[in-house]
């Protein structure tokens, strides 16, 4: 039985992109989270921080990473998840987003996953009580529920202004 073969010359850019959904996955409380891989630079244990005076309080501080200062962001305080206990699962993954490096503290890194576009749903829309702008969607994996985090567009966000101001 032959199978009909598309010309459509997007589909390989197209099923490329899809091929590229991997996702480190982290917890925070007792959910668990995605980031594109592609952003992850790597994944240090969590270390002491120079706290910056008038800094918002997701912002924990800044750490010198091989000469470059990088601003820390505790994601616990960002989502309103409640104050952060930091033992040796405490983990920051550094990432490089529009350029910048940011370390995100989490609770603990999981596992990097491949989600295939069935497996990612978006996200709920909820009232504007509830902020889901820096959700892309939510993956499942077998029992798992992973909320998909844009994290370009958290860090790049309004409210991380100051992350410009720090860095320089």
């Amino acid at each position: 039985m032959q199978t009909a073969v598309s010309h459509d010359t997007t589909a390989p850019a197209a099923a490329a992109a899809q091929a590229s959904n991997e996702y480190l996955t982290f917890t925070l409380g007792q959910e668990e989270y995605g980031v594109e891989i592609l952003k992850v630079q790597e994944i240090r244990s969590y270390e002491a921080v120079t706290h910056i005076a008038n800094a918002p309080a997701f912002i924990k501080g800044v750490v010198n990473l091989r000469g470059i200062i990088v601003p820390i962001v505790d994601m616990r305080i960002k989502f309103n998840l409640g104050s952060a206990e930091y033992n040796q699962f405490t983990v920051v993954i550094i990432l490089n987003v529009a350029g910048r490096i940011v370390g995100m503290v989490v609770d603990s890194v999981s596992d990097v996953i491949t989600l295939a576009q069935g497996q990612m749903k978006p996200a709920p829309d909820f009232s504007s009580s509830f902020d889901t702008q820096y959700i892309t969607g939510l993956g499942t994996v077998d029992e798992r529920m992973l909320i998909l985090v844009d994290i370009e567009k958290l860090m790049t966000g309004s409210d991380m202004a100051l992350m410009d101001a720090m860095a320089h």
